[in-house]
């Protein structure tokens, strides 16, 4: 009987974690779809959701929303960067998720900060040099610096303060 119990209870905490993680997916395809014009260009907002993943999620789970879900929006809407896309986003919610786990076990919102930095500085290189590679001019990633260095900037900022000053991180990690 008491097996079956933990089977019940780890298969309601599977269903949870996959049902959050389709949620956030799904965030990201939209939020990846449009952008919020800047002078100059775009600003996307869908790291905002890759680094709330990356704090929420576990290392494999964050990579499905950060990677693939970005991967899935540049498919369907854009597909010239969808594999810049699925590396950089991913490697990105990976690292944050690490950090968030493995760094300053007492201090989350530290770890966490740590993570999203690091996860900013991957985002913005990756993207730079997918960039230079897949349209073939260094000057064009260049151009586009600003807006990468911002789009990292408010997505970990904005996650951030979802996380830890509305306590999203609390009430999730609360659900079990």
């Amino acid at each position: 009987m008491a097996a079956q119990t933990k089977t019940t209870v780890n298969n309601q905490i599977s269903m949870r974690k996959m049902a959050v993680t389709a949620m956030l997916m799904a965030m990201n395809v939209a939020l990846s779809s449009f952008g919020v014009p800047v002078p100059g260009g775009h600003l996307y907002l869908n790291d905002i959701v890759i680094c709330t993943a990356g704090i929420l999620l576990d290392p494999f789970y964050a990579f499905l929303v950060g990677g693939v879900g970005s991967f899935l929006g540049d498919f369907f809407f854009y597909p010239t960067p969808m594999f810049v896309s699925l590396a950089t986003h991913g490697l990105q919610a990976i690292v944050i998720s690490l950090c968030t786990r493995h760094l300053f076990k007492d201090r989350k919102a530290i770890a966490s900060g740590t993570g999203v930095f690091l996860g900013a500085i991957i985002m913005v290189v990756g993207y730079s040099l997918g960039r230079a590679y897949l349209y073939s001019t260094p000057e064009y990633a260049i151009l586009k610096l600003p807006f990468q260095i911002l789009q990292a900037a408010v997505g970990a900022i904005v996650s951030m303060i979802l996380c830890f000053k509305f306590k999203l991180a609390e009430l999730y990690y609360k659900m079990g």
